[in-house]
């Protein structure tokens, strides 16, 4: 059931937004968003790791615009989510969370995931629920990811994991040495959403066992290349249409590891975004919101 909260205004976004809870798997309380007409066919986003349901609110906002209802979701673990309590952090575990968020929703939304959201989405929509989605978005994840751009992800989520970080300055100056290409930020506010303040330090707005090694259940999912493969051609067999939006100057999906996939599933419907890493929403949000909203023009069609 859901549990209704106060309207909030999106830090990135004028628009009003709802603030919802749902019970997810073994009663896991799940954040998440939303904007736009509760009956209206939804978009539901979902973050990588690390991240939180904030880092969708433009792009969030855009689809909404277009009629539809845009749904962001806090993985659990992160953001305003619960942290589960024995360390359970399984990406089916993730899909079956969001499966719970769906239940309240109209049928068969669209998922748009980014890097770990994508492989929720492609377990969800591939292993748990064939006929769930009415489509699905990867950004910048496929199966076989290049593990040197894994490793950096890893290392930079890792590294001030436990000692946090004296001022929101280390923290975009530590933003802006992993992703060089991406402005410095003059108004550091909106880091606020990713973090927590404690003590006089500020954290990542995550669980460390998440990341740590410490988790009972870790995400050992994005390492079974064949399992997720088979996912995807699953869900290429229902007939689900998938869009893959690649980052172009992206280390995790590189060139070589995209056309590997397009060409493994050349159903798979393909954007580049020019002046983009792995945080294509970030760097270039108004060429990905385009690109995902001609994408949902023509799933329209069967709205």
């Amino acid at each position: 059931m859901f549990e209704t909260g106060r309207l909030i205004t999106d830090a990135e976004d004028v628009s009003s937004s709802e603030r919802f809870d749902a019970a997810g798997v073994d009663g896991i309380r799940i954040a998440a968003e939303r904007i736009g007409d509760p009956g209206a066919p939804a978009v539901v986003f979902l973050h990588g790791g690390g991240q939180t349901r904030r880092s969708w609110g433009r792009a969030a906002a855009a689809v909404a615009a277009r009629g539809w209802q845009a749904v962001t979701v806090d993985l659990r673990g992160h953001g305003e989510s619960d942290w589960s309590p024995d360390g359970d952090y399984r990406v089916v575990s993730f899909a079956g969370d969001v499966l719970e968020v769906m239940r309240h929703l109209p049928p068969r939304p669209v998922l748009v995931g980014a890097s770990l959201g994508g492989f929720t989405g492609m377990v969800l929509a591939g292993e748990l629920a064939p006929d769930a989605l009415r489509a699905l978005v990867l950004v910048d994840i496929v199966p076989d990811m290049n593990p040197s751009g894994a490793e950096r992800i890893h290392q930079f989520m890792y590294d001030r994991v436990e000692s946090g970080f004296a001022s929101l300055d280390e923290v975009a100056d530590m933003i802006q040495e992993y992703n060089p290409h991406r402005p410095r930020p003059d108004d550091l506010d909106g880091l606020r959403a990713n973090l927590r303040h404690r003590d006089g330090r500020w954290y990542w707005h995550w669980d460390p066992k998440f990341i740590d090694g410490t988790a009972s259940r870790p995400p050992i999912e994005v390492t079974e290349v064949d399992r997720i493969n088979a996912a995807v051609g699953a869900i290429v067999a229902a007939g689900t249409p998938m869009l893959l939006v690649r980052g172009q100057m992206s280390d995790l999906v590189t060139q070589e590891r995209a056309d590997e996939f397009l060409q493994r599933f050349p159903q798979v419907e393909f954007v580049d975004v020019a002046g983009a890493g792995h945080m294509v929403a970030g760097d270039r949000n108004d060429l990905f919101a385009d690109s995902v909203v001609n994408f949902l023009a023509k799933c329209d069609a069967d709205r």
